[in-house]
């Protein structure tokens, strides 16, 4: 899915700017990607710059849980707590939502 069609009309028009909170994240904008993936590619690079050639492993579930767990929080807060609401917007079963919800202690 692409996530840049989920922005709001005012964000496809450029009325809104994204500058002031990916700045709060430390992330630039470049136009060409949506804000949530330049904002982890660079994330991701700052991280890899930062490991200094020092073996690392699991920043793969690292990056998915940093994204994750705000996510489904949020969703759950718009649905107002409302389980099968918010996996109908997340496109997943309410079984795999209630699993999630656990795994990052969210219940």
């Amino acid at each position: 899915m692409n996530l840049s069609l989920l922005r709001s009309d005012a964000d496809r028009t450029g009325d809104v700017d994204h500058a002031d909170a990916l700045s709060v994240l430390g992330c630039g904008q470049q136009p060409t990607v949506s804000p949530l993936q330049n904002c982890v590619a660079q994330v991701v690079r700052k991280y890899l710059d930062d490991l200094e050639n020092h073996a690392c492993g699991g920043l793969f579930d690292a990056v998915l849980a940093e994204v994750e767990k705000p996510m489904l929080s949020e969703v759950l807060r718009h649905c107002d707590g409302k389980q099968i609401r918010a996996a109908e917007l997340l496109g997943i079963n309410r079984a795999t939502l209630r699993k999630k919800l656990r795994e990052y202690g969210l219940n």
